[in-house]
């Protein structure tokens, strides 16, 4: 009998293996601590393996923001009977659920540029919504960033003030707007200020996101 020892074939390594690998890693460690080694060594490979596949970090996170949109398309489908308002509030309340799914995620998607054209075919149908309720291209292209920017800009905050998993487990909250009313005794407008501030991520979203869409509705006279 051969006394070769026998391994199981290892699952070859590919893009879509790397960035499944770096999506999870990342709810793990965060952006601050997903290298390409730490992702190697999850994959059992050494680090300049991931560089047939991705040429540095920057073309890995570009990977990893269009995939977090595919699954967020995937789990967010258009309405075909969506009015301009309707279709901002479904796409923007889908971008936040998604980038709060992963740890870090609205910095991964924050500047990433789309590895495929996948986004092209939800950006053409809303320009067309919006273009057939009257919105010149320019306006329908300022009104879907100008809320999209709110949406991303509002969960990096969200995601930057909210306590890690580890530390929720440690017992800590976020923000303690007692202690900080505390500390503001001299200026009680912004020591009440706080619960509006750091408390109710949910509501302040919503209320935010009507006014960006109140103010697109004003400027360009879209009721």
């Amino acid at each position: 009998m051969s006394t070769e020892r026998r391994t199981a074939p290892r699952t070859p390594l590919d893009r879509r293996r790397v960035v499944d690998t770096a999506l999870r890693l990342l709810n793990e460690v965060g952006l601050d601590g997903l290298t390409l080694r730490a992702i190697a060594t999850e994959l059992e490979v050494k680090a300049p393996a991931l560089y047939w596949h991705f040429k540095d970090k920057r073309a890995l996170l570009d990977e990893m923001a269009t995939e977090m949109y595919r699954r967020m398309v995937a789990g967010t489908p258009l309405g075909a009977a969506d009015t301009w308002r309707e279709r901002l509030l479904r796409s923007n309340r889908g971008l936040r659920a998604a980038l709060l799914g992963y740890r870090d995620g609205a910095r991964v998607f924050s500047g990433s540029r789309f590895t495929g054209a996948e986004h092209a075919e939800q950006m053409e149908d809303n320009l067309r919504l919006f273009t057939a309720a009257g919105f010149t291209l320019a306006q329908a292209v300022r009104a879907s960033s100008t809320s999209y920017l709110f949406t991303l800009g509002f969960v990096i905050e969200e995601q930057g003030m909210r306590p890690l998993p580890d530390e929720r487990e440690e017992g800590r909250q976020g923000v303690d707007v007692d202690e900080r009313a505390r500390r503001m005794a001299d200026f009680p407008l912004s020591a009440a200020a706080g619960a509006e501030i750091f408390l109710d991520y949910d509501r302040q979203f919503e209320d935010g996101l009507a006014l960006v869409l109140a103010g697109i509705a004003a400027t360009y006279g879209r009721d």
